[in-house]
């Protein structure tokens, strides 16, 4: 079984009698260490996907088993603890606080997890090293360029030491080389043991990954693992 394990599962939402089905009978799974890129055109379930391995939202049916948790059943205050504990999440936004320094933007999961001030400081100093970025801590984001903020972005989302890494478009707002950069960073986070799961729509960045989930209307249209030539 994977770190992520997903049986039968079905979302669907509902305008007031009508059911709209949204995911219908997935199962897949992703284990430790892997590099996946989850893919699929607008409208194919997968942002909707995305939201219930990161615990954002419940399945209507099926299970999921995320690193031996049963969370299909589990209440919000459940979820959000396992999505704290288990999850960090990189968006193509960025999502930092505007107030608040790179440090302090990075630092903020570890003050939502009751640790200290010196160690909080610590580790969101240990993680923006690990991103090139230790020279940008008193920086706020109005002061950091976009792949600078999208580097504290995936400080912050370290900084728990998370099982997963879930990023969302993370290159989305971002110009070519700028992109090219973060992936060697998510290429660098892979090597140390991190799974990563990554959502896009741009072949060029899902070709990063290892392995490649592409769902069309609701379904697994296919899974597959690229062969890895020595050196790519």
């Amino acid at each position: 079984m994977g770190i992520i394990h997903l049986e039968n599962i079905l979302k669907s939402y509902f305008m007031g009698k009508q059911e709209l089905p949204v995911l219908k009978d997935i199962s897949l799974d992703i284990f430790k260490n892997e590099y996946v890129a989850l893919m699929g055109p607008s409208g194919s379930g997968k942002s909707t996907l995305m939201n219930i391995i990161g615990c954002l939202d419940t399945p209507t049916g099926g299970t999921y088993i995320l690193n031996n948790h049963d969370v299909s059943q589990m209440k919000d205050n459940d979820l959000a603890d396992i999505r704290n504990k288990e999850i960090g999440f990189v968006f193509q936004q960025f999502n930092l606080l505007p107030r608040l320094t790179a440090l302090e933007n990075v630092a903020l999961p570890l003050v939502y997890a009751g640790i200290g001030k010196k160690i909080r400081n610590e580790k969101a100093k240990y993680v923006l090293d690990m991103v090139n970025l230790s020279d940008r801590s008193h920086h706020k984001p109005n002061e950091l360029s976009g792949g600078q903020s999208q580097r504290v972005a995936i400080a912050r989302a370290l900084v728990n030491d998370p099982a997963i890494i879930l990023a969302d478009e993370p290159t989305g707002n971002l110009d070519s080389k700028t992109s090219h950069e973060i992936m060697e960073i998510f290429h660098q986070i892979h090597s140390t043991g991190n799974t990563i799961v990554l959502v896009t729509h741009e072949e060029d960045i899902a070709n990063h990954a290892h392995h490649v989930i592409r769902l069309r209307d609701g379904v697994v249209e296919s899974d597959g693992k690229r062969i890895l030539v020595h050196g790519s």
